[in-house]
């Protein structure tokens, strides 16, 4: 394609709201425009992007044995209802009412539609399958940012197996996993697998593919010792796993007037705020829930969710309180509490003569001890993973952090939409089952901002050659008409193996270099004063910058020769 028959509107400066380096290249390289907040154009250069990485993920989708269909953006309410979800999933829902007052949402995703489709599927015989769609999905994002990476419309490849036993879902699962490894791989990326939370999805089994980048929006705990890396949200803690030798001691209430913090009552009682243990209460439908924790340890509120099966849990607050006068908003503790379901920390087992609230305004208990003080409902993992822990999987490696961002995330379901649903196979012994279902989402938009967060310089972008808009960079630098004449040979020649931006704009080299390298193509290829003289043409590697003179006959056959290496 000649520059000026394209449409490619380069910007100098960055966009004033752009925050990632992603945006504002995908901005200033003219693949996007902005519409509105978290909605944007895709420009034809980033189109032809998007489609690269769709293709890529169609492939590597039928190979692993999925069947493609397309399934509607608009779906009834009664759905989401029926599973439960209309509620649960939030106002990130984008909800609307037609003329006839029936209520619809712009799908987010699509769990309920496609298993109240999979109820054609009968009898075990017609299991498993494996049906996806690509298709932009629509989440009214609180704040959108980050251009598409977090915005409220975005391209998303969206499967789901359907399934009679467990084994066959693992099967699935395992090729899914390796099919968006390649997929990454494919698109030119260094990545990692790590454990997930289900989330509003659901599932006891889930993974993320996070592209590892320095502006990623999550955290990856990983240990270097072993292969262990999970998503810092459900990243296993284990802190604390000796038990001290001091003896119990009985528990005494000491005066902590205005002392409500952690860092205040530990100051007022002279000790180390890892001798606190925090009472956190919560609310979950009738549910108050008591979250027990270390004083100087972050609690996690997604593994807190995921043990009560809920989507989200929120702290209580004033009114709340005012509505249970037997709990003091900063005086909360265990002992003596009723009407709450009491989950600790695992660490909580080995601490010995800590501080609680005692339920009474200014005042605390010290040397309290569970069991003795204090039952405990749930045992469980409350805290986040810290750099410098014991990894969890081999006991030895110490935990570090690394920052990703999520391109995919695959889950194992369960029954938890086919009960609810009512969606159910027949099983070789003529018995009705709900189907064991999976689920899988690949961001393709996400990906091509995750390519140039890892991919780019101070320049602009660096396209690896599967993701390119186009494979070559013709720059014609002369304004000799001879040298045109041979550009224009030279265009045409390389069209015939590659696809070819032409730069045949009349403008300084400056500007010309200067798009080239923002926009990135792999190889630029330079015809300029030497022509004349040489006919060779420079070609200039966009990723290494290193440049090389080939004779103008032998330009095919070098292109060819590198690319094949490369």
């Amino acid at each position: 394609m000649r520059f000026t028959d394209g449409f490619i509107p380069t910007l100098r400066e960055d966009p004033a709201e752009a925050e990632i380096i992603s945006h504002k290249l995908m901005v200033r390289a003219g693949l996007l425009r902005k519409v509105a907040a978290g909605v944007y154009s895709w420009l034809p250069l980033g189109l032809k992007v998007l489609r690269k990485v769709e293709q890529i993920v169609r492939e590597e989708m039928d190979r692993a044995g999925g069947l493609e269909l397309l399934m509607p953006a608009l779906q009834p309410a009664e759905l989401w209802e029926t599973s439960g979800r209309w509620q649960a999933y939030g106002d990130e829902m984008m909800r609307l009412t037609d003329r006839h007052e029936h209520s619809f949402c712009l799908g987010p995703t699509h769990e309920e539609l496609i298993t109240s489709i999979a109820k054609e599927l009968r009898s075990y015989k017609d299991l498993p399958k494996c049906l996806y769609q690509i298709q932009m999905k629509f989440r009214d994002e609180i704040r959108p940012r980050f251009g598409v990476m977090r915005s409220r419309e975005f391209l998303m490849k969206d499967a789901y197996s359907f399934h009679a036993d467990q084994a066959s879902l693992d099967r699935t699962y395992e090729a899914m996993q390796s099919a968006y490894s390649l997929i990454v791989e494919r698109c030119g990326l260094s990545f990692r697998p790590v454990k997930a939370a289900g989330g509003l999805i659901g599932g006891a089994v889930s993974e993320e593919f996070m592209v590892l980048a320095d502006t990623g929006e999550d955290v990856v705990v990983y240990c270097p010792d072993c292969s262990y890396a999970a998503n810092l949200d459900t990243a296993a803690s284990k802190w604390h796993t000796a038990a001290p030798d001091e003896p119990l001691k009985e528990r005494v209430k000491v005066h902590t007037p205005e002392k409500t913090s952690v860092e205040e009552v530990a100051d007022s009682l002279n000790i180390s705020s890892d001798r606190l243990v925090k009472t956190l209460i919560f609310k979950t439908g009738e549910k108050t829930v008591a979250a027990l924790l270390p004083g100087h340890k972050g609690l996690n509120p997604v593994k807190l969710a995921g043990i009560l099966g809920v989507g989200e849990v929120a702290l209580y607050e004033e009114d709340d309180f005012k509505a249970r006068p037997d709990l003091i908003s900063g005086f909360v503790g265990p002992v003596g509490l009723s009407d709450a379901v009491i989950i600790a920390d695992h660490s909580l087992k080995t601490m010995r003569n800590f501080v609680v609230g005692a339920n009474v305004k200014d005042y605390h208990w010290r040397d309290a001890n569970v069991d003795q003080d204090f039952g405990v409902d749930v045992w469980a993992d409350l805290v986040y993973a810290e750099p410098g822990e014991l990894c969890p999987e081999c006991g030895t490696g110490r935990l570090e952090q690394m920052r990703g961002i999520e391109v995919g995330h695959i889950f194992q379901l369960g029954v938890k939409y086919s009960d609810k649903l009512n969606a159910k196979y027949v099983d070789d012994g003529g018995i009705e089952r709900p189907f064991i279902m999976g689920c899988y989402g690949v961001g393709v938009s996400r990906l091509v901002a995750a390519t140039i967060e890892q991919k780019h310089d101070d320049r602009g972008i660096i396209w690896p050659a599967s993701l390119a808009p186009f494979d070559i960079h013709l720059l014609l630098l002369s304004k000799d008409e001879e040298v045109k004449i041979d550009a224009d040979n030279v265009y045409e020649e390389l069209s015939s193996g590659y696809d070819v931006i032409y730069d045949d704009r009349q403008v300084s080299a400056g500007i010309k270099f200067a798009d080239a390298d923002l926009i990135g193509m792999p190889m630029q290829v330079i015809i300029g004063k030497k022509w004349l003289e040489t006919k060779s043409a420079e070609i200039k590697l966009r990723a290494t910058g290193e440049r090389f003179e080939v004779e103008a006959g032998d330009l095919l056959k070098w292109i060819k020769d590198r690319r094949q290496r490369d």
